[in-house]
């Protein structure tokens, strides 16, 4: 079991428009716990797969990080989760009853979804990568269903669409931020349950950085980031803890 981040629960302030000190929230951001694909290294985004056993025991422990952080817990107002199986089943094992936000589902691969890299590069007829090229660049034979049986037994239909863009996903997470900033600005915590690359072109969002940055931001399933402001600005307080 990793230890979680060695640090001490901080509450920060922000100046208002009197000049008066006025305490703001922190945004936690908690990847899915681990699922057949992260293993296997095939992107998926829309597919609705779920945790394997080590996964359910990530979300766990997971749950319990975040709460010797956060003893207080979150108002039920101020959690929400990605639709996808993946997020809901890891919130409600970590100890969190989160409302549903669509705009926390990861981001829609595609020509790409269900495929290794490796194995989009053979059908592409040469290199690709999601960050550079995203889905459009792949050719629409692509597409189409198909079905995979995963390691537990469980069969699963696989859609290959046209996808989302990168720019598609960053102003998409917007509608996220907006959800969560007038509860921060009101001084309360909130977590987002959802997804290792929408959390991390969020977080690009977030910094008011480009999309691409999100590529550097590394987000192990099952740990958890915090975002908050600092002297006015918005910054990344806790990173992959």
């Amino acid at each position: 079991m990793r230890k979680p981040c060695d640090v001490s629960r901080v509450s920060h302030m922000s100046q208002t428009n009197s000049g008066k000190a006025a305490a703001t929230g922190q945004l936690v951001l908690l990847r899915h716990g681990e699922t057949a694909w992260s293993v296997s290294g095939q992107h998926t985004g829309r597919t609705d797969i779920p945790l394997t056993a080590t996964g359910e025991e990530q979300a766990l422990d997971a749950g319990k990080r975040i709460r010797s952080l956060f003893p207080e817990g979150f108002d039920d107002d101020c959690m929400f989760a990605s639709p996808l199986k993946r997020a809901q089943q890891t919130a409600r094992l970590a100890g969190f009853q989160p409302q549903t936000l669509p705009a926390l589902a990861e981001w829609d691969y595609g020509r790409a979804e269900g495929r290794t890299r490796q194995t989009v590069a053979q059908m592409h007829g040469g290199s690709w990568d999601v960050w550079r090229d995203g889905p459009d660049a792949l050719d629409p034979s692509m597409e189409g269903e198909w079905e995979e049986t995963l390691p537990g037994g469980e069969r699963i239909t696989v859609h290959n669409g046209a996808g989302e863009s990168l720019q598609d996903v960053y102003e998409r997470v917007q509608l996220a931020i907006d959800q969560a900033m007038p509860l921060l600005e009101d001084g309360r915590n909130v977590l987002f349950v959802a997804h290792a690359h929408v959390l991390r072109v969020l977080t690009s969002r977030w910094l008011g950085v480009e999309p691409q940055f999100a590529r550097l931001l590394r987000l192990d399933t099952a740990h958890y980031s915090i975002l908050s402001v600092y002297k006015g600005d918005r910054v990344i307080e806790r990173w992959n803890c």
